[in-house]
């Protein structure tokens, strides 16, 4: 395992941990639509990073990751806008997910460069 990947798996698993905090605090009307729908998106995340380490044709696996990102960023601003999550759970959140972001981001710059 490279590097990279570890930490970027890491981040994951730290991220999944407080998702799954903040997500016991939502509304019982939304686990099954809202909740849901950041669960697959966590578990998207986890397996398309795996998919990105193992395939030798890294690019399109990790913008399929990249894409998954934003749809995280944009199922975490619904639920800030729908008041689910206060603030700073959104700041919090958001910081996990920026980061992962970047990673993600640097890898694909590496993989970009090594091509050349």
């Amino acid at each position: 395992m490279s590097e990279a990947h570890l930490m970027l798996m890491t981040k994951l698993e730290e991220l999944d941990a407080y998702t799954h905090t903040v997500l016991h605090q939502f509304p019982k009307i939304e686990r099954h639509l809202l909740c849901a729908e950041l669960r697959s998106t966590m578990n998207q995340l986890l397996r398309l990073t795996v998919v990105s380490w193992k395939r030798k044709q890294k690019t399109a696996a990790l913008f399929d990751l990249d894409v998954e990102i934003e749809v995280c960023r944009g199922l975490v601003r619904k639920a800030h806008r729908l008041t689910y999550i206060t603030t700073h759970r959104l700041d919090v959140w958001m910081r996990h997910v920026n980061e992962i972001g970047r990673i993600v981001g640097a890898w694909i710059k590496s993989e970009a460069a090594v091509k050349r």
